[in-house]
């Protein structure tokens, strides 16, 4: 049965509010949970942190005083279900095991959102970056099983594939090439605008978790990784949040916002395995609807708009985690060697992307290191390739082999 958000009034947000003993959940077991459920975790907190930070960004520029205490008190609570979510997580679980599961939420998430994607050129900047933090899955697992001599199958459980994606060091490109065309908010439908927020949310995470763990290694390569990939996350960022419409007004996007926290606590809680993970995303978005419900109050108010008629009256179909290894194998069959040139996305190096090359991989870059002293200390590099895998294509140069 379809679920409307509209009809629903949720929790109303005076009684939001928790102590600190409602706010200490106790995290997920590392080893017995579903690979699945830190995925939303992880999904979730990076949406909640958005959510947070575009409240911050809106309060700054807004002169409305009335308009900042209903934007603080949402955000108060936003902050409340962030830690609530983040703290899910295990805290035995080291940085780097964290750091495969956000790359597990980046693959998986990812390629379910580009699947789905109605629109061909956000389809096909989705299919994009995909590749990319393919590959960084597998550059940090084999960082994993030299400095902490475990296997990312413990991790993934098998349900993402560990292999070369396109390779990072061909990953770093003129920054002028990550941005992208934005969709047209009055032409878009409503679910790309959906997955644009989703997807920018979870690389803007990404992007943070990694400037922020990176320098807490002692391990020399441990830092250079981090480092570098954190750099492509950047990129990532860049390339997804320049696909929203800049025409969308902070009361729009604000709106746009919390439908779209609606419709992924909805989507978990519809695939959760976990029936105490699954209370809390059934708490969240009864908490959510009230903000959605308010968010509209604010949008009808300042701009004598109708939020309901540019949103679906029912939540599309639920984002799902899930396996996508035939689909990234078709992408590595046919898009490895793909770079960007303006908003494009092409085939051929050409000359922009190769002195950005030339400057930024003047020295060897770790990502490839990683891989020879895995090689030199395991005789062979980590992959996790199941029956049935095609081997990977061959790049047209690898100047790092």
């Amino acid at each position: 049965m379809a679920f409307n958000p509209f009809e629903h009034r949720g929790i109303p947000i005076d009684d939001q509010f928790r102590n600190w003993g409602q706010l200490d959940v106790a995290p997920v077991d590392p080893d017995n949970s579903d690979p699945y459920t830190k995925c939303r975790i992880i999904a979730l907190n990076g949406l909640e942190v958005e959510a947070i930070m575009y409240s911050h960004h809106f309060a700054r520029m807004c002169p409305d005083i009335e308009t900042k205490r209903q934007l603080a008190k949402v955000r108060y609570v936003e902050q409340q279900q962030q830690k609530v979510v983040n703290w899910l997580l295990p805290g035995q679980a080291s940085v780097l095991e964290t750091t495969i599961s956000y790359e597990q939420v980046a693959t998986d998430l990812t390629g379910w959102v580009a699947r789905m994607e109605p629109d061909p050129y956000l389809k096909a900047c989705y299919e994009f970056g995909l590749l990319e933090d393919f590959d960084h899955l597998y550059r940090y697992a084999n960082l994993y099983e030299m400095i902490e001599h475990r296997k990312a199958e413990k991790i993934v459980d098998g349900l993402t594939e560990v292999m070369p994606g396109r390779p990072t060091y061909q990953q770093h490109r003129n920054p002028v090439d990550n941005v992208r065309e934005p969709y047209d908010r009055d032409a878009a439908a409503p679910l790309s605008k959906l997955h644009a927020l989703t997807i920018m949310a979870a690389e803007q995470q990404t992007m943070n978790f990694y400037m922020n763990m990176g320098p807490l290694y002692m391990e020399p390569i441990a830092r250079q990784l981090y480092q570098e990939i954190g750099m492509v996350e950047e990129e990532h960022v860049t390339h997804y949040e320049s696909m929203l419409d800049p025409n969308e007004t902070w009361y729009e996007r604000l709106v746009n916002h919390e439908y779209n926290e609606c419709y992924l606590y909805y989507s978990f809680m519809q695939t959760e395995s976990d029936p105490r993970v699954k209370g809390i995303w059934e708490l969240h978005l009864n908490m959510e609807l009230e903000h959605l419900r308010l968010a509209c109050d604010m949008m009808r108010q300042a701009e004598g708009r109708d939020p309901e008629a540019m949103l679906p009256r029912e939540l599309p179909e639920p984002v799902t985690f899930e396996p996508n290894k035939a689909y990234i194998r078709e992408l590595l069959a046919t898009q490895i060697d793909y770079t960007t040139l303006g908003t494009g996305i092409v085939w051929e190096a050409h000359e922009r992307f190769e002195a950005m090359q030339d400057k930024i991989n003047a020295e060897r870059p770790s990502t490839e290191v990683v891989i020879d002293e895995h090689r030199h200390k395991f005789g062979d590099e980590y992959r996790l390739q199941t029956e049935g895998a095609h081997p990977v294509p061959r790049l047209r140069d690898k100047p790092y082999e």
